[in-house]
């Protein structure tokens, strides 16, 4: 019986310098492109909610608490789960989230992110997003957590 090893190092070797030039300001531009267009997607989804809560006599209106994080969480997932493996900010900075190991990042991987983006800095500050200066391949705190990178996407 021959015993099959299966390797589970990282694929590192496929970037290179270029791959990671500017990523940290392209990162914090298509973040703001990104709050913007959910911020723009909260108008629709707002005033669907308010017609929900006339037609519920109000009960519909309690969706209101939840209605920022689950549009957020659905656009993420959406988008930066989705084909391009990236949100529509990232794909018009030139950048995208890959997986270490090669593999496609699927929707769920992209809510975990993101909620561990927000958790992390409502817990440890916005500072933790100073990892990134200090850490191979630019990777967040998240990204390191959850075996993912941010590249350029040409």
């Amino acid at each position: 019986m021959v015993a099959k090893t299966i390797d589970h190092a990282p694929r590192e070797e496929r970037f290179d310098a270029r791959s990671f030039s500017g990523v940290l300001t392209r990162r914090s531009v298509a973040f703001f492109i990104d709050y913007l267009l959910i911020g723009l997607l909260l108008i629709p989804v707002g005033l669907l909610v308010f017609v929900l809560g006339v037609f519920t006599i109000g009960l519909g209106w309690l969706l209101f608490g939840i209605l920022g994080p689950l549009t957020a969480l659905l656009y993420v997932a959406w988008t930066l789960g989705g084909r391009h493996q990236s949100t529509l900010g990232m794909r018009m900075m030139g950048i995208r989230l890959e997986r270490m190991d090669g593999e496609r990042v699927d929707w769920m991987l992209a809510v975990v992110h993101t909620v561990l983006f927000w958790a992390g800095n409502a817990i440890l500050t916005p500072f933790i997003l100073l990892v990134a200066l200090f850490t191979d391949y630019k990777r967040t705190l998240h990204d390191i957590l959850l075996g993912t990178v941010v590249v350029r996407a040409n």
